[in-house]
């Protein structure tokens, strides 16, 4: 059995769960129209921190500096040893520290700072972890695949307890490459709604610490997760949703759940065309059309390496307080097939909820977790 024992969302929204989440059930979201040439020529909506959070003088860059503000807080909550032997640490991200090589001039070195284990190594040092830490980064699976990356560690009794951070910024090369696909909206985003029009982008963190032993009263449960790959394009989800549909069963069938079991689906929910459609057809196969389902991008914009450990933490606290989130943009079904599109924040008792996500070169994952 894996634990959940302590979580952290690190956004625009709040520093801290709680925060967070007190600010979801009031409906508000971080994403703003900006306009910032050093990140784009045109107008965007995305959700960014106010420059302000981060400080230059310290020694870390912003990507880091945001791990460890995540990382602090979890820390906080429950009393485990990062110098234990028995303790892990796992760093999701899709881009780390890329904004560093924007710039022509590049100073020596720079290219040490951008690699991913770099990065790891710093954070791990900072807070005492002895044993090496290990980065994912595996597109917009990343947070996922980090958890399920933990939950098999402990599993096999490499580790009693992993600390799981993730973390994304966006640069003027992230912000680019989206706008080159014409895959960001001008507007805020709309997931599985008719007029959506694409995505936005967000900034965030997010740390959850799993363990063997359950510390805190009413721990949720990671119960099961699964990968699984298109075979398909770069960049073109599935047109059937049967890989992603094949995480999610796998998922369920390790936590021992059918679809009846299911009473929350927290999607992946870009808000793109063919995502949100995939999606559906994914959710059909599941049998899971006629369960609640929510898109949590229209309140953080799409967070990369950080989306599903965000909005995992977003869906445990959903769990413990009874509260399914409504899905901000969605007004009319515009996909082919029928899901439940939570539209309105409402009362119900959540006893599993089954956690997608999809990305870039056909990767899918899902997740279950168990209050």
């Amino acid at each position: 059995m894996v634990f959940i024992i302590a979580d952290n969302i690190y956004s625009p929204l709040g520093k801290t769960s709680e925060e967070n989440f007190n600010r979801l059930t009031r409906l508000e979201s971080g994403i703003r129209r900006h306009e910032n040439p050093g990140k784009s020529e045109q107008p965007f909506f995305a959700s960014l921190f106010d420059p302000a959070v981060f400080n230059e003088e310290d020694v870390h860059t912003p990507f880091e500096q945001l791990l460890i503000n995540s990382i602090s807080e979890v820390l906080k909550q429950n009393l485990i040893d990062p110098s234990d032997q028995r303790t892990g640490l796992i760093i999701s991200t899709t881009k780390g520290n890329i904004s560093l090589i924007e710039n022509r001039d590049l100073p020596e070195g720079i290219h040490q700072r951008v690699s991913l284990h770099d990065s790891a190594k710093r954070i791990a040092a900072h807070f005492g972890f002895t044993q090496p830490p290990l980065v994912i980064s595996n597109a917009c699976i990343s947070g996922l695949l980090a958890m399920i990356t933990g939950m098999r560690l402990i599993h096999s009794g490499r580790y009693d307890q992993v600390v799981v951070a993730g973390a994304d910024l966006i640069s003027k090369f992230i912000l680019s490459g989206f706008q080159s696909f014409q895959a960001v909206s001008d507007q805020p985003c709309k997931p599985f709604d008719i007029a959506r029009a694409g995505i936005n982008l967000g900034e965030g963190a997010a740390t959850v610490i799993l363990s063997r032993k359950e510390m805190i009263e009413r721990s949720v449960k990671l119960t099961g997760g699964s990968v699984s790959n298109d075979a398909n394009h770069i960049s073109g989800p599935s047109r059937t949703g049967e890989e992603l549909f094949q995480s999610m069963h796998r998922a369920m069938e390790e936590a021992g759940l059918t679809s009846k079991d299911i009473d929350l689906v927290s999607a992946h929910g870009t808000a793109t065309l063919y995502n949100d459609e995939m999606e559906a057809k994914a959710i059909n196969l599941a049998g899971l059309q006629e369960v609640p389902v929510n898109s949590l991008k229209g309140y953080y914009g799409h967070t990369l390496g950080a989306a599903g450990l965000i909005e995992t933490v977003a869906s445990v606290w959903s769990m413990r307080q009874g509260i399914i989130l409504p899905t901000p943009g969605y007004e009319q079904m515009g996909v082919s097939q029928p899901v439940n599109v939570s539209n309105q924040l409402r009362r119900a008792t959540i006893r599993h909820c089954l956690k997608t996500a999809s990305g870039f070169g056909g990767c899918n994952a899902a997740i279950t977790i168990t209050s």
